[in-house]
């Protein structure tokens, strides 16, 4: 069973009196086993997208399904209970809160779903570990490079055990190397840890080792496409 099923989602938004067509009549599915890229120009209604496939935001038409279950019209408690049990995100800026340690930042994600907190604390320390932090779970963001604070972002993602991670311009703010390490580390986890990944980008690194490649523009998919090639 796909973890998304996408319908003619359409997303419009007002400025003034003008309506503006974020994004138009998109229909795609999001398989268990992708490792996919949302690509296009700024503008192009990528972050459109991934708000409404992250249950952020609800499309003004179309059909929306998650695992199954049509998310679209679903009442806000219970559109945050399946985002928060079923759903990892790594934004661009991060979203640490600067007073928690790297592994309070963490837990943060199983704090809200009430987990007891030893729980919290032994998963919290094995998502660190898996991402190559166990020995930087003491340090707030502050005393973190930028490239390890997007491991903890993706750490935070991950501890919840999601169907599918949601990255919006993972490595808009990282320098060449630090941005290929973390293609690396998502490329072990999809591997090893079966999660899906859906990213938004326009980086040519992103976009070159994606599997699937849905191409936008003028919130349109103009093109979906399967790479070719041997496994991630």
């Amino acid at each position: 069973m796909a973890i998304v099923e996408a319908r003619g989602l359409t997303r419009i938004y007002c400025l003034g009196e003008e309506r503006i067509a974020g994004l138009r009549s998109a229909s795609f599915t999001i398989d268990p086993a992708e490792f996919a890229v949302v690509e296009g120009p700024s503008g192009s209604g990528k972050t459109t997208l991934l708000n409404l496939l992250g249950l952020l935001d609800r499309p003004d038409e179309g059909t929306l399904l998650f695992e199954g279950r049509d998310v679209a019209s679903l009442p806000d408690r219970e559109r945050s209970r399946i985002r928060r049990e079923r759903i990892g995100f790594v934004f661009q800026s991060h979203q640490l809160v600067p007073v928690l340690s790297a592994a309070e930042n963490v837990a943060l994600a199983l704090w809200i779903r009430d987990v007891p907190e030893v729980e919290c604390r032994r998963r919290a320390l094995d998502a660190l570990a898996a991402v190559g932090l166990a020995a930087l779970s003491v340090r707030r963001p502050g005393a973190l490079s930028g490239g390890e604070r997007q491991r903890v972002a993706v750490a935070r993602a991950l501890v919840g055990e999601p169907a599918v991670i949601l990255a919006d311009e993972p490595t808009a703010s990282l320098d060449s190397g630090t941005a290929l390490r973390l293609l690396d580390l998502f490329e072990t986890l999809h591997r090893e840890r079966g999660v899906a990944f859906v990213f938004s980008s326009h980086d040519p690194r992103i976009v070159g080792r994606a599997r699937r490649r849905l191409r936008l523009r003028d919130g349109r998919i103009e093109a979906d496409e399967k790479a070719t090639g041997g496994e991630v």
